[in-house]
């Protein structure tokens, strides 16, 4: 895939989709963080009914450290992996209270030593919430940018590596989101819609759908 092609899918997906944010509802960067750190192997779905309930009852680490482990799970239940969720939720507020004032921190390392936050989840909250030109990479970017040929490579960190030195700074900071849209509503992973995508023409895959 050419520069010229990454342009064109750009300029489409941002025609379509102006102001792209995450599906995860949040109001401050500590809920942001908190989400996502809830979100792995859950859908946003999921997330946002457990966060309802919980952030009107705790959506500060002091909050949260209030409740306890036992109570954080009583939220959460519903997600996949509420246990080690609940512990790693715990873990993260203390340490927020204690290292960093209670905020979140706009530093990448501060954020990965963090327990439960991996480099996916800095990004994500890099981006999200404090507007860095960051791209995640989570299982539906992962497929996208392979299937399509934009920036492909043979794990996360090969195509977010890829992503960065291949999408123009104009993209950078919306680019996450597109990609993670696109996957999960277009570009499925069983079955993608390519009878309706906007950037089937331009895509590289060999294996085109029918399916609108």
């Amino acid at each position: 895939m050419n520069k010229a092609k990454r342009q064109q899918i750009l300029e489409r997906l941002r025609a379509d989709n102006p102001h792209p944010t995450t599906e995860l509802n949040f109001s401050s960067p500590f809920e942001l963080l908190i989400a996502v750190l809830l979100s792995a192997q859950a859908t946003d779905v999921s997330v946002n009914k457990a966060t309802a309930r919980l952030y009107p009852v705790a959506n500060t680490p002091q909050a949260m450290l209030a409740l306890g482990v036992d109570g954080v799970k009583e939220y959460i239940k519903t997600i996949g992996l509420f246990n080690s969720k609940a512990e790693n939720v715990i873990k993260t507020c203390r340490l927020l209270l204690e290292k960093h004032g209670g905020e979140v921190p706009e530093d990448r390392m501060a954020l990965e030593a963090l327990p439960g936050v991996g480099r996916k989840t800095a990004n994500v909250v890099l981006n999200t919430a404090f507007g860095w030109p960051t791209i995640a990479v989570d299982t539906h970017i992962f497929r996208v940018s392979n299937r399509t040929r934009f920036a492909p490579g043979s794990n996360v960190e090969q195509v977010e590596d890829k992503l960065l030195k291949v999408v123009p700074s104009e993209f950078k900071i919306d680019c996450h989101h597109w990609l993670i849209l696109h996957g999960r509503y277009t570009c499925v992973a069983r079955k993608p819609r390519c009878g309706a995508c906007i950037i089937e023409d331009l895509c590289e895959y060999d294996q085109k759908t029918e399916i609108a």
